[in-house]
């Protein structure tokens, strides 16, 4: 009995078609003109829109073409792109330095954290969540350690 009422219901969602009104409002301050779509009725001065009529946003298959990259258009010669490429993975590298450094830094904080026990820590949990600033630090260090590595590897 659910599963013929759920079939009705779905039949039923599919042939239901709402009315759609086009509501063109005027700013009375700026004399501005205002276009709103509405499936309320009760809205005045709204004009019905025929069914047949494509309410989409979605334009249609008809879109111009993109035009054609132009000669126009500036292009780089294949000796300006090498240099800016060995510039890019300079750029690159010095990062993947820094923030080995920063890594190792944060990693040694890590460590000197952990090798400490306050006398207001008897409970285990309470050091954790000390410690969790510090370990999110050096996870932090590993993503992007690991993202530069890879951002060089794809050069």
């Amino acid at each position: 009995m659910k599963s013929l009422t759920f079939a009705v219901l779905c039949l039923a969602s599919t042939t239901v078609l709402a009315d759609v009104y086009k509501c063109i409002e005027t700013d009375p301050n700026t004399g501005e003109r205002k276009v709103t779509y509405t499936n309320d009725r009760r809205v005045k001065g709204c004009e019905r829109l025929s069914a047949d009529l494509p309410v989409s946003s979605v334009p249609s298959g008809n879109v111009p073409k993109a035009a054609a990259p132009s000669s126009a258009f500036p292009k780089v010669s294949d000796e300006l792109q090498k240099q800016r490429d060995a510039d890019r993975r300079k750029i690159l590298e010095d990062e993947l330095a820094a923030e080995q450094k920063a890594l190792e830094s944060a990693r040694k904080a890590l460590a000197e954290q952990e090798d400490v026990r306050y006398g207001n820590e008897k409970n285990y949990q309470k050091k954790l969540d000390r410690l969790k600033p510090y370990q999110d630090k050096v996870e932090q260090h590993e993503r992007n350690v690991e993202a530069l590595k890879k951002e060089i590897a794809d050069l």
